[in-house]
């Protein structure tokens, strides 16, 4: 039977999957906004990030009063600490998928043939985002296997590093049609701000994944 202690860390570990679930939802919508470039669904993906902050203070409240009402052992201490600074984490994600929404607000019926060329070829970056999310509300969900969990954050950093390959290849290409045509596209360069701004999502997601592996398994956080 698990102690009062362990209950309540088991509930921190619910509730912040449940938040990762949120990021998750809201980023398959987006996809699938982008995809049909349909001004209409992109209300849809703010609806899941609606909660988030409320959710994170809830999180935050409840290891307080883990703090507070119990004596947690040096290894519950620890992931306590860990998921403090998981939550913060989770709240700039939802800062950066709203600021992203709002930017690709750009992808219309009215969007120029380069606008659609490039979004079409950044959506490379929102799958590997949404594999990465997986992978950490897995790794959330993953108490026991230290050798599952470190795969996990193998995986996240996999994705991360694709994201980075992505992107620097979309750059070069926008650049390159810019040196050739003899023309500065600030609708386009405008638009590799947003793309980047939502690769470093999977920033975040990698710094997660680490303060996972200190909570489980210890190391430096």
């Amino acid at each position: 039977m698990l102690s009062k202690n362990e209950q309540k860390l088991a509930e921190v570990r619910e509730m912040t999957a449940e938040i990762l679930e949120d990021l998750l939802i809201s980023q398959r919508l987006a996809l699938q906004a982008i995809e049909a470039c349909d001004p209409k669904s992109f209300e849809q993906v703010k609806v899941p990030l609606k909660l988030i902050n409320k959710k994170v203070d809830e999180v935050d409240n409840l290891i307080l009063r883990i703090f507070a009402l119990y004596t947690p052992e040096a290894s519950d201490l620890r992931e306590m600490v860990a998921f403090l600074k998981i939550t913060s984490a989770l709240q700039r994600i939802a800062i950066n998928e709203k600021n992203y929404i709002k930017n690709m607000e750009v992808c219309n019926p009215k969007a120029g043939e380069d606008v659609r060329r490039v979004i079409k070829e950044s959506l490379s970056i929102n799958r590997c985002t949404i594999k990465a999310l997986e992978y950490a509300v897995e790794m959330l969900h993953e108490v026991e296997d230290k050798d599952r969990l470190k795969d996990l954050a193998s995986k996240i950093d996999v994705e991360n590093s694709k994201t980075d390959d992505i992107y620097s290849l979309i750059e070069k290409d926008a650049l390159q049609v810019m040196h050739k045509e003899h023309v500065i596209n600030e609708e386009i360069l405008n638009l590799l701000k947003f793309i980047r701004k939502n690769s470093k999502i999977i920033d975040r997601l990698d710094d997660i994944s680490s303060k996972l592996i200190f909570a489980r398994i210890g190391g430096l956080l």
